[in-house]
């Protein structure tokens, strides 16, 4: 009799820790689709590499954008109450890192999309070789982020022209790009003049 009694209040919590563990809700960074993600701030195509940033609501609504100072500006203008879960990626190796757990390393001339000169990495370590390497940069919070000036490098934005994105490879190869292809259709149609 005290055999069934026991079973029943086990069964009875293990019922009870998977009602509990099933309503926390987790959230995941989605994956980067270059052909359909735009930043929510800036309206400039989201690349998959080590400056994308996310974050998804409590209602589930997730929000991609460019460059940190692009997702900073979002959460001034909407608020961080309704935020479930915010995301980094680090400049290493690209994998995702909480926004809060990550650190950070700041510099006016690090060059990122939008000129906020921030990149993010998954552990202190990782930043404090990062700045020996280049010999630039602070290292910081997420907690240090809260009272950072967030201004962008006008400079750098001059230097980048104005509307493009800030990845300057593939601005550069597709600008080459389509350079070449008018100078072929233009002597393709004067070949045939």
């Amino acid at each position: 009799m005290k055999m069934k009694t026991y079973w029943k209040t086990v069964m009875v919590l293990l019922f009870g820790v998977l009602l509990l563990t099933a309503c926390g809700k987790k959230y995941e960074a989605l994956p980067i689709n270059e052909d359909v993600d735009i930043c929510a701030i800036c309206k400039m195509q989201v690349k998959d590499d080590a400056y994308a940033t996310q974050l998804t609501t409590k209602d589930g609504k997730n929000y991609k954008f460019d460059d940190i100072g692009c997702m900073h500006q979002w959460k001034e203008e909407n608020g961080t109450d309704n935020i479930g879960m915010d995301f980094v990626r680090d400049y290493n190796d690209k994998e995702w890192i909480e926004y809060s757990k990550a650190t950070y390393v700041y510099d006016a001339s690090l060059r990122t999309p939008m000129a906020y000169g921030i990149l993010n990495f998954k552990d202190k370590a990782s930043a404090e070789a990062f700045v020996a390497e280049q010999g630039v940069g602070t290292i910081m919070t997420a907690e240090d982020l809260a009272s950072h000036d967030w201004k962008q490098n006008t400079e750098m934005m001059d230097m980048m022209g104005e509307g493009e994105h800030g990845h300057p490879e593939e601005g550069m190869s597709e600008g080459m790009h389509e350079e070449t292809h008018e100078e072929s259709e233009a002597t393709t149609d004067s070949g045939h003049k």
